[in-house]
């Protein structure tokens, strides 16, 4: 036997919440599109159908229902992404930028880690800010 289809039913304020989250520029393009998701199947869509649409598996449309149904809005937001938060900022590269653009010498990059320990407090190795920066320039460039 069959489970019955899988489908949400939203009062007039829960429509109009998800539809305000699937415009607004504030929230990621994934959450805008998992309230799209659960607006389609308020209207009656089936799961097949709104996979199809957005070009995804129907499982993660199904997974999308069931943190609609579990969490509400809450359950539409991105979770935290694995891994270390940054030591650095953007703004402790732009000083090291600044102090190669503007001194006529050439620095090492256990020099440049030095400098970012003393000015910054931030501790790099050698490695680490080498990929930062041939990442930094790769970007540039293209």
């Amino acid at each position: 036997m069959s489970s019955p289809p899988l489908r949400v039913f939203l009062t007039k304020a829960q429509d109009e919440k998800l539809l305000e989250l699937s415009k607004s520029a504030t929230v990621s393009q994934k959450t805008r599109d998992r309230s799209h998701v659960i607006r389609l199947s308020a209207r009656g869509w089936k799961v097949a159908k709104i996979a199809s649409y957005f070009n995804v598996s129907k499982l993660v449309v199904r997974n999308t229902i069931h943190r609609w149904q579990e969490r509400e809005i809450s359950g539409l937001e991105d979770t935290p992404k694995p891994g270390r938060k940054r030591k650095w900022q953007p703004e402790d590269l732009a000083e090291i930028e600044q102090k190669l653009e503007t001194e006529p010498r050439t620095y090492s990059s256990r020099q440049l880690c030095q400098i970012l320990a003393n000015t910054r407090k931030i501790q790099l190795s050698e490695r680490h800010l080498r990929r930062i920066l041939k990442k930094k320039l790769y970007v540039e460039e293209n």
